[in-house]
């Protein structure tokens, strides 16, 4: 299922990684193991975000996917399914359909 990965940083222990020279390594690998679709990043709510589309295969793969960005960002973590245009289309069709 095609989810969104809102990962919103802790200020304090991302501004550690970042003087530590470990922040964009961390995120590399956290980030390149889920094989985005997409991933973007910004401020939100005045922390430093991720949004981060991609691939759920099993609801079990979830603690695997947050726990880094707990441990070692502090940060808070939301999952929420998404769909793209073709995946609205089809459901309306399906929808329409009774």
């Amino acid at each position: 299922m095609r989810m969104l990965l809102t990962v919103q940083m802790d200020t304090e222990k991302a501004n550690k990684l970042i003087e530590d020279d470990r922040l964009t390594e961390f995120m590399q690998t956290a980030v390149g193991r889920l094989r985005p679709e997409a991933a973007y990043f910004g401020a939100q709510e005045g922390r430093r975000t991720g949004f981060i589309v991609f691939d759920l295969d099993e609801a079990s793969d979830i603690p695997s996917i947050a726990e880094p960005f707990f441990t070692e960002l502090g940060a808070k973590v939301s999952f929420i399914p998404v769909m793209n245009l073709d995946d609205v289309r089809d459901g309306l069709a399906k929808a329409a359909q009774g």
